[in-house]
C-alpha cells in the first residue's frame, strides 16, 4: 500500500539566507521529499506562505504521515491549523518532527512540556548511536552513523519520557542527546528526529534519509476499526443483582 506523505517546511531560511538557498535550492522540503522517492510513498509538499499553510482539511485528510520542519516561523503558524493537525494525529495520522521542530506549536501541544534544550552552532561532529537495533526505524543501519558537522543539541531535553528511544547522539563538545524518540497520542504515532540544521546538507545524507524513510513506514496509520467512545450497551445479558 502506498503511504501518502506531506512534507511541511516553513521555507523561510531558504529565502533569507543565501547559504541555505545554495545548499537547498529546492528548499529543505524539496530535499526531504526527494529522499523519499522510491520508498513506496506518494509525496506532496506544503509551506508556511501557502493559504492555510498548505494544510487544508482536504490535504490533511489525504495524508497518512506529516513531516514537519520549522524554526524561525513557529509563531507565524496559525493556531487553527495547529488544532487541525492535532486532531488528525489523534485520529491516526503519523507525525515526524525534525530538528528545530521541537519548538513548534504542534509538537509542544502534543508533548505538554516546554520541549526546551541546550544548543550550540560550532560545527560539532555528531555520532548517532542506535540504541534500539530491533526497532523498524533503525532497519538497515549499523551500530552508529556520523555527521561531520551539525548544530549541537544537549540534555536536558524537556520532553515526556519517550515510549521508545531509538537513537542517542554524542557531540564533539561532549554533550549527549535523545535524538530519536517515539510517542503515541490517541491513534497517532509520533517520531522526533534531531539532525537537520539548515546550514548543513544533512538531508542529503543517506543514513538520515534512510531513517526518515523507515520512520514514514513506521508512523503510517493502521487502517482498522475506529474506536467507539461514550455510553455503551452491554455485549452480554447482565444478571439482576440482589
Amino acid at each position: 500500500m502506498t503511504v501518502r506523505v506531506t512534507v511541511w517546511n516553513e521555507n523561510l531560511h531558504e529565502k533569507k539566507n543565501p547559504k541555505v538557498a545554495e545548499i537547498y535550492p529546492n528548499g529543505i522540503h524539496g530535499a526531504i521529499a526527494d529522499g523519499l522517492q522510491g520508498e513506496g510513498v506518494s509525496v506532496r509538499t506544503a509551506t508556511l506562505e501557502q493559504p492555510e499553510h498548505g494544510l487544508t482539511e482536504a490535504v490533511l485528510n489525504d495524508t497518512d504521515v506529516l513531516i514537519w520542519w520549522g524554526h524561525i516561523g513557529h509563531g507565524d503558524v496559525n493556531d487553527e491549523i495547529v488544532n487541525r493537525v492535532h486532531k488528525r494525529v489523534l485520529e491516526g495520522m503519523g507525525l515526524i518532527v525534525l530538528h528545530s521542530g521541537h519548538f513548534s506549536k504542534i509538537f509542544k501541544k502534543l508533548m505538554g512540556t516546554t520541549c526546551d534544550l541546550k544548543w550550540r552552532e560550532a560545527d560539532d561532529k555528531e555520532r548517532l548511536w542506535v540504541v534500539d537495533p530491533s526497532h523498524p526505524i533503525a532497519e538497515g543501519l549499523g551500530e552508529y552513523f556520523e555527521l561531520p558537522a551539525e548544530e549541537m543539541y544537549g540534555e536536558h531535553f524537556d520532553i515526556p519520557a519517550p515510549e521508545e528511544l531509538v537513537f542517542v547522539s554524542w557531540f564533539e563538545g561532549g554533550e549527549v542527546f535523545r535524538s530519536g524518540c517515539t510517542f503515541r497520542r490517541g491513534q497517532g504515532k509520533i517520531f522526533y528526529f534531531r539532525p537537520g540544521h539548515e546550514t548543513y546538507p544533512t538531508y542529503f545524507n543517506q543514513d538520515v534519509r534512510k531513517v526518515i524513510g523507515n520512520a514514514v513506514r513506521w508512523a503510517a496509520p493502521v487502517h482498522g476499526k475506529k474506536p467507539v467512545y461514550g455510553n455503551a450497551k452491554p455485549l452480554e445479558t447482565i444478571s439482576e443483582k440482589r
